[in-house]
């Protein structure tokens, strides 16, 4: 099911079109054509076809797609039709705040980890989750078989981080460290730099001052 050669661009859209068909399913709505996902979603009914044609064909010309489907046709591709498991690399604030939100909201990920190297951090309880020492991460990652992390530790400290971490076996990291990290090829790393974010967003609201 999964392509190698789609574009990063149409993964990053395909958890889109899946929180929207779980929204739907949720009213009841069974079929949807691509104009009303274009409606829902905000890129075209076209981008929406060829994205979906990278993995063979899920509608039928004139009636649309079934929701549910498409939705199981797309967790299979991204690979959500079981749980994830997932670690967290920093219990800070932020580190906290995503490990909560995902083990409450977040139905396709399961987070097994949360580590830290403050020792007024390491032992506090996060949920069901206690905050365990960084050095005890490799040691879960390879017995656990995990290989995706989230990584919200400061800058100076990601790459030895993200080092451990990929000799351990993770495949796929988060990375909000506001810093590039070098990793072997085979590993995917994506960034998710909330200043530069808020920043580029504040432009909107100058440019609408003058």
């Amino acid at each position: 099911m999964a392509n190698r050669d789609a574009p990063k661009s149409v993964i990053k859209r395909l958890p889109v079109y899946l929180r929207i068909l779980d929204n739907l399913i949720r009213r009841d709505i069974e079929i949807i054509s691509s104009r009303e996902l274009s409606e829902e979603t905000g890129f075209t009914a076209e981008q929406i076809r060829k994205d979906l044609a990278y993995f063979g064909a899920f509608g039928t010309r004139g009636a649309g797609y079934n929701a549910n489907f498409l939705r199981e046709k797309i967790l299979k591709i991204i690979g959500l039709h079981k749980k994830t498991s997932v670690i967290v690399v920093g219990a800070g604030h932020l580190g906290k705040a995503l490990t909560r939100y995902n083990m409450i909201k977040n139905p396709y990920v399961e987070i097994v980890g949360i580590f830290d190297n403050d020792p007024a951090i390491i032992g506090e309880s996060l949920n069901s989750l206690t905050v365990k020492d960084v050095n005890d991460m490799p040691e879960i990652i390879k017995k656990q078989k995990i290989k995706v992390g989230i990584v919200t530790v400061p800058e100076e400290h990601a790459q030895s981080v993200v080092d451990s971490m990929v000799k351990s076996g993770i495949k796929a990291i988060l990375n909000f460290a506001p810093t590039k990290l070098d990793v072997p090829e085979g590993v995917q790393v994506h960034n998710a730099d909330l200043t530069i974010e808020l920043q580029s967003l504040i432009y909107y609201a100058s440019t609408a001052e003058d």
